[in-house]
This record gives C-alpha cells, structure tokens and sequence, in this order.
C-alpha cells in the first residue's frame, strides 16, 4: 500500500499537475504573497467591485474520491468585509468537507491565522432552497485585506461520475486554474460552454485535464432566472461505458441497457399479481385501480427521505439490501425511485398499459440530449396510458398528489424505455387552476385602525407539495415559524400572529391549510378627517419584483401558479365608506391581474387573482413583464377612503 500511494504521488508530481492528495492539504500551504496584489485598492476589469478573487484553484481527482479548494480573495471596500463570513456549501450525500485552513492577510503584511473550529450549519437561501454549509468568521479584515483558505471535500464513491467545473463565482476573478484526473472505471469525455474570452479549451496531458483561465466575469444573479450553474461558464465531464457517437445511437443503446435493468427490477409478474389482488377490486375502472394503487405504493417507507444511515446503523437495524420489486414488497421499505418501479409492477399487474421512463431534473440543470450524458437523467417516473392519454406519476417523491409531478419533473425531456431502446417523451405541466396559493381572511376594523379576524391560507398542487419536501426534517416549531413567516412576507407590515390548526405535513393531498389569529397594527391610515386604506393586503411579495430597468437572463419561473385572495373587512358601526376604486383586470397570455372592490352595508369585500401561466420567458420580453408587475403594484397600492365616527356630525 505504502508502495502504490509513493508512486501515485510520484506520478502526480512528474505530470506536473497539481491534483492533491487529501494528507497533503494538512500541511498549511500557502501560495506566496504578492506585494502588489497587498497594496491594490480597484482592479480595473471590476469597477467599483467591494471584493475579487485573486487567485482560485480546483483540483479534482476522480480516482482517489476528492476534490480540493482554494480561494484567495482581495477586499476592497469596507462592504467587501462581509466576504469574511465564508460559507462553504456541501450535500451530505455527496460528500463532507473538512481539513479546512484560513487566515486573513492584514494590509502591512501581517497575518492572522483562523484558529476556530468551523461551524455547520443549515443555510437558507432565496426562495426557501436549503444546504449545508461549514461556516468561519476570518479574523481582522479590514479593507485592504486578503483573505484566503482551503480545504478538501471527500467524494462518496457513487458521486465521482457526476464532475463539473463551475467557472464563474459571485465576485470577478482574476486567475484560475483547474486539473481533474478521472477515475479510471469509465471512459470520460468533456464539453464546455460559455468559456471567458481568451480561455483555451481543457488539454489532456499524462492523463490529466486542466484549464486555466483569467478575467473571469462576476456572475449577476437575479429574481426568477434559469439555474445558475445551466448559465455559468462552466466544463462539464461525462463518464459513460457507451462508446456510440452520435446521440440518436447513443441514447438507443443507453435506452436498451437501462430497460434491461428495469426490467430486471420489476420483473416478478407473479408476486406483483398477488399484491395487486390485495389492493384493487375487479370492477375498479383503471383510473380506480391507478388511485388504489399509487396510495398503497405512497404508504411504504420511504428511506430517501429520512435522515441517512450509518452502515452500522443499517446493521443494527437489520435493513436489507433491496433487489426486486418482491423485496421492496415483503420488506415494506425502499428509496423512492424504488417505489416508483414498484408502481409500475404493480399498475402492470392490474392490467394498464404502463412504461418506465427517466427523466432530467430541471432545477440544477437543463437537459440536453446532443452532450450524451446519461448521468443528466437524474430521475425516473411512470407514464401510465388512461383513458386514450399519456399521464405521469412519481410515488417515489414522498407527499406527491396523484396525478402531478413535482416540479423539477415537469415540462422535461424523458426516455420512456423499450426492448428497442425507446423514445422521447415530454412530460406534463400542470396550469395554475392546479397550483396555487389562496388566502381568505374576515377581518374586523378597529376604532385605532387597524384589522383583526380570522386568516386561512391553503396552499394547493405544487405549492403544497413543495412546502412539505422542504420542511420533511423539521419539528414543529420550525414548521410553525416558517409558516408564519410566509403570512409576514405576504403582508409587508407590523403583525400579530398565531397559527391556531396543526396543517396536515405528512400526507400527499392536494392541499396544505394553515389557520392563523392575526392582527394588523395600523393598516388605516389619516387623512385630515379621513381615513385611507389600501386595497393590497397580500402584496408583499409583488413591490419589488422585476424592479431594474435591465435584465440579463430570461425569466424563469418554477411551475405556473395564482394568488387567490378574498378579504372581507367589517368597519366599525358609526364608519362609512367615502369611496372605492374601480376593480383591474389586465389578462395577457402568461400573466393575469384581476381585482374587484365592494361595499355592501359598512362590510369591505375585496377580491384579487395574480396568474402566473407560463415558466420561461425570452429575456427581450422583459420590458413586457415589468409593465405588468408595476401594474400589479399599482392596483394594491389603490386605497378605500372611509369616514370615521364622529366626523360627519363634527362637520
């Protein structure tokens, strides 16, 4: 062993590539300081920039399951100091990082080195996405400062195959530089896109990629934008035992060997006739005996969703490993692309015309076909034939209706398998009558002005369903708070709260309510002798949406989905309504705002629908979508004027 791991190393340093062993990161190394990176105050491709990367290196070796970091980075204004709270982001189940060393280099040269111990911890970022993350606080930056660190990430074996080089970062970059040596199991081939000018492709020598490149743009984020990395110049490795080159041969053959295996997993007619018999009665209609089905199938433990396993634990728990859909069956255990098999074996037995397909997520990636990367289809569901019509469903994904998808599965590529290698399938995209949010809230108006009443809000289709994925691992209080978080976001101002019902978390029906005692402090405001209130309750998330002027990516929305909002507010007896603004209806193809505003005997009854129907728009359409959401702003900022007690006699 000792003999091998010299010669690797000996390997490694006569290539002259820097790919690392992960011992070598414990020895504190250092790149060498250089004076005029120390004494720069502006870096002219990055103007006004309050931070830069000065150098960056990735090394990656596919064959030993690591990948190691580093980072060094200038600070150039005081706001450039928030770049010392370094959050490192990692997934467990890819791997977990550790060896970590940081300093901070003072502007006269001196250093302090970070002698903490990194913090982990649950990062929550926009719209709700969660990661781990290992956290250090560098000491003593100031502007003019340098800070750097590095650390390795060991890879789960499973996790090699999926290699990528993200070029692009937050802050612009000056230097960078990356190797990969593959791991040597499979074939691997590269492609990249969006390379920064003036950077050459990845070169192979002695076995090792790598890429240097420099000037490297920041990388703009924004509201409703593709996903990133889909944007990022970035280089991407293939492994694959298929050695076809065009992409029609290349996915027949990947489409035959992937049928083989599914084949092999749900091939146990009998037993699946047997459970089928317990499930379904023989004069079920197939929509009936699909339904039966799918929630039997959605009632088997579903370990992808619970926190991962030690070896030792699985041991202890005496799980057994799962090879057929026969073991899933008798166990009553499986990961969810397991049970999703399942229920194809199942709907097979019960006589429908069913076919496996995978699929590619879109929430990380968008697939394409012409890169031959058979890791991209990443998921699997059923097409069941009903009723004349192709309809898909994925049991798999704990809390999923019957009927829809989640999200990242929707509207996506997939390769519905055969014997003969299969075909392309497009899934379904639900509308959003099937996904939304609806908040009806009877509220009362106090002499001080302000409401309080009853709210409930339901959150419907994929709104629910992802609600309740991102939320699986939380207790109760957390679950409490970030459902009362959301009503804080939907209402842009001062208020009481308490969620008073226990929403159903754990189930996959359509709908999650949440009921809540709420309070409003001061939503009526004066006006001389009157009183103004704003028609808008639930606006909050619509003031400073597509707010710039310019954009740089197309929009992108997750699912299509409405705010559905009904409000009655009963004013107080001696208070009269002086006058209500005209109701709004502007519906365009993929966007809809529609208001109405009525008075009946001293009881307000406000009504309002935002329709979102479409998922991608051209970035030249932009100009169009911010119209429309300054119009939607402009109709919740409209208000009610009312006359208060006492006024009218005072007149």
């Amino acid at each position: 062993m000792l003999r091998r791991r010299l010669s690797f190393f000996v390997l490694i340093f006569c290539t002259c590539a820097l790919v690392r062993s992960p011992h070598s990161a414990n020895a504190d190394e250092w790149q060498p300081i250089n004076p005029a990176e120390l004494s720069m105050t502006s870096v002219p491709e990055a103007p006004g920039a309050a931070a830069v990367i000065l150098y960056r290196q990735v090394d990656r070796n596919d064959a030993a399951n690591f990948e190691y970091n580093y980072k060094r980075i200038k600070i150039l204004t005081d706001e450039g100091r928030k770049y010392a709270n370094i959050e490192i982001p990692f997934v467990k189940e890819i791997g977990d990082v550790h060896a970590i060393k940081a300093r901070t280099i003072r502007p006269d040269g001196t250093i302090a080195n970070f002698e903490g111990k990194p913090l982990e911890k649950m990062i929550v970022k926009a719209k709700g996405v969660k990661y781990l993350a290992k956290v250090i606080i560098l000491p003593d930056v100031q502007a003019g400062s340098i800070i750097e660190y590095h650390y390795i990430t060991e890879l789960k074996a499973y996790q090699v195959f999926n290699s990528h080089w993200i070029l692009s970062e937050e802050l612009f970059t000056k230097h960078a530089k990356f190797s990969l040596k593959p791991s040597g199991y499979f074939p691997v081939n590269w492609s990249w896109q969006s390379l920064p000018p003036g950077t050459a492709p990845p070169k192979n020598e002695f076995k090792i990629v790598s890429l240097e490149t420099n000037n490297v743009p920041a990388f703009q984020t924004e509201d409703y934008m593709p996903p990133q990395n889909e944007m990022k110049a970035r280089v991407d490795f293939v492994y694959s035992e298929n050695d076809e080159r065009t992409p029609e041969k290349f996915w027949k053959n990947e489409g035959k060997k992937q049928n083989d295996r599914v084949e092999s997993f749900v091939g146990k007619r009998k037993a699946m006739e047997q459970a089928v018999a317990q499930i379904v009665a023989p004069g079920d209609t197939p929509e009936v005996k699909l339904r039966k089905i799918y929630e039997r199938v959605q009632k088997i433990r579903n370990t992808g969703y619970e926190e991962e396993l030690t070896e030792q634990e699985k041991k202890r728990g005496k799980q057994k490993n799962i090879n057929n859909v026969d073991d899933l069956w008798k166990n009553g255990y499986g990961t969810g692309s397991e049970i999703t098999w399942l229920f194809l074996g199942l709907a097979r037995a019960a006589g429908l015309q069913a076919y496996p397909v995978l699929v590619s997520r879109r929430n990380e990636y968008l697939f394409q076909p012409n890169s031959m990367d058979p890791h991209q289809l990443n998921d699997n569901v059923v097409l069941v034939k009903l009723d004349g019509k192709d309809t898909y469903y994925d049991p798999g994904t704990a809390f999923t209706p019957f009927g829809i998808l989640p999200w990242p599965e929707t509207f996506v590529h997939g390769l519905r398998l055969d014997k003969d290698g299969g075909e392309w399938v497009s899934t379904s995209l639900p509308d959003s009558s099937v996904s939304h949010i609806d908040r009806k809230a009877v509220l009362k108006l106090t002499q001080e002005g302000s409401l309080e009443g009853k709210l409930t809000i339901t959150f419907a289709g994929l709104e629910a369903l992802s609600i309740r994925i991102q939320e699986r691992l939380e207790d109760a209080a957390a679950r409490k708070k970030y459902i009362e978080d959301q009503v804080r976001e939907f209402i842009p101002v001062g208020i009481d709260l308490d969620l008073t019902n226990t929403p159903d978390w754990s189930s996959s029906t359509p709908t999650l309510v949440a009921e809540f005692d709420v309070k409003i402090q001061g939503w009526a405001s004066a006006a001389g002798r009157r009183a103004l209130i704003p028609v808008g309750l639930f606006g909050g998330p619509e003031k400073h949406v597509f707010e710039h002027a310019a954009r740089v990516h197309p929009i992108y929305f997750d699912f299509p989905t409405a705010r559905l909002d009904d409000v009655t507010i009963e004013l107080p007896l001696d208070w009269k309504v002086s006058s209500v603004p005209k109701g709004r209806t502007d519906a365009g193809k993929v966007c809809a705002y529609n208001t109405t505003y009525e008075n009946k005997q001293g009881t307000l009854h406000l009504t309002r629908s935002l329709r979102i129907d479409t998922i991608s728009l051209e970035t030249k359409y932009y100009g169009a979508l911010r119209n429309f959401f300054q119009v939607v702003r402009d109709g919740d900022e409209q208000q009610i004027v009312l006359q208060p007690g006492g006024t009218a006699a005072a007149n």
